[in-house]
């Protein structure tokens, strides 16, 4: 299972959306998201709180 999440969840009106197999993983293409994006160099603990609640398992479908 996947982890998934959306930004408009924690910001409203961006279309961003990211999976990785770990929540590790999601974070590190948050954080770049949240830097390239949105201008954000400092995630505080009350944004990463934020984050971690926006990310939701994601069941991982292959295309055959």
């Amino acid at each position: 299972m996947e982890k998934r999440i959306a930004c408009n969840d924690v910001v409203p009106g961006c279309e961003f959306t990211a999976t990785a197999a770990t929540e590790e993983e999601l974070l590190k293409k948050v954080v770049a998201h949240a830097s390239d994006d949105h201008g954000i160099i400092e995630v505080t603990p009350e944004l990463a709180a934020k984050v971690r609640a926006a990310i939701r398992d994601h069941e991982h479908v292959h295309a055959r």
